[in-house]
């Protein structure tokens, strides 16, 4: 099975990862990706067009977050955990059917693009990758689709952190879903999706204006304070990411047991 993902900054040669990714991604891991992507947009449609309606599903929203969330470079490379999503988006993805169906009545329409892929149905990955949008659509198309794509990821990951510290927002979700929706147009337009990437742009600062609020009014405000750099001996955990809570919680579980916890400046 071959592979291709340049969605990061450290893709080989710059062009493009084709046989393991330089994070670690496996080929199978990476065409697991992009089922579940394809899927997620599936879901998106009905979930746009049911909140044109004035109806949502936070079930069906979360899962579209966490379904981009993980899809995120060094966030989930377990590739039983992907087919895992790639059933459950079936089960989301029929929720979100039935609740636009239910709204719009004899209205609703019969979608096609990737509402009509089926777990069951034996499809080669590479027929949802970049290199297959970059045959049909061009380089441009592609390269834009690509750009959307992965600022909804970035947004994805800090929407999930807000919304455990409480904090989601309708009109967040509702563009995560539109954004979705038109990436799965077959004939999209160059000034569209230029227009989308700055879109997208707009929607990262509401989202992090929501993991603000969640942060503060969790943890208080941050202020300049020092802290040591150097190791202690002694047992330790390394922590990474931006996740707050999860930073608190193992801080919990740490305490007063001997054991030393390390993180970066960003979680300080």
């Amino acid at each position: 099975m071959g592979m291709f993902c340049y969605q990061c900054e450290q893709t080989a040669k710059g062009t493009g990862c084709t046989v393991r990714g330089v994070c670690g991604k496996e080929p199978e891991v990476s065409g697991l990706m992009d089922l579940l992507l394809e899927a997620t947009k599936g879901i998106a449609k009905y979930a746009h067009r049911a909140g044109l309606l004035g109806k949502r599903c936070n079930e069906v929203d979360v899962f579209v977050i966490q379904a981009l969330f993980a899809t995120v470079t060094n966030v989930d490379f377990d590739s039983a955990r992907l087919r895992d999503l790639i059933a459950e988006a079936a089960a989301v993805k029929m929720n979100a059917r039935n609740l636009y169906e239910s709204v719009a009545g004899a209205a609703a329409q019969t979608l096609s693009g990737p509402t009509k892929w089926e777990v069951s149905s034996a499809t080669d990955p590479e027929e949802f990758g970049v290199l297959n949008r970059r045959a049909k659509l061009g380089e441009d198309l592609s390269g834009l689709q690509e750009l959307v794509l992965y600022g909804l990821k970035g947004a994805a990951a800090y929407a999930d952190h807000a919304r455990v510290l409480g904090k989601e927002s309708d009109e967040v979700y509702a563009l995560f879903m539109e954004a979705l929706d038109y990436l799965s147009q077959e004939s999209p337009d160059l000034n569209t999706l230029l227009g989308w990437a700055l879109k997208t742009g707009e929607l990262n600062l509401k989202v992090m204006e929501l993991l603000d609020a969640g942060n503060t009014q969790t943890y208080g405000h941050p202020v300049p304070t020092p802290v040591r750099i150097t190791p202690i001996r002694g047992k330790c955990i390394l922590v990474s990411g931006h996740d707050l809570k999860d930073l608190y919680n193992l801080l919990k579980q740490t305490e007063n047991t001997g054991i030393n916890v390390y993180t970066h400046g960003e979680m300080l």
